[in-house]
């Protein structure tokens, strides 16, 4: 299913899935709490790499897992 929102177009089900894998992995390592909430960090990273042209769903959930631990060290 394709949203609009604004001048984009996004693809619903590779940032959902995208979202799943990677929200999946960091409740299973304790990175996030479990729990029912969306992570808006975490969804915002894979919406802007879905803007940037990643639109692999295992690329996308890959490369948002790693940029979220990185911020988290930060922190």
């Amino acid at each position: 299913m394709l949203v609009e929102r604004g001048m984009w177009a996004m693809n619903v089900e590779v940032v959902g899935e995208a979202y799943a894998i990677a929200s999946n992995y960091l409740r299973r390592t304790g990175t996030i709490p479990d729990g029912y909430a969306t992570n808006e960090q975490l969804l915002t990273i894979i919406v802007q790499m879905f803007r940037r042209g990643e639109t692999n769903r295992i690329k996308l959930a890959n490369k948002a897992i790693a940029e979220f631990e990185a911020a988290q060290l930060v922190i």
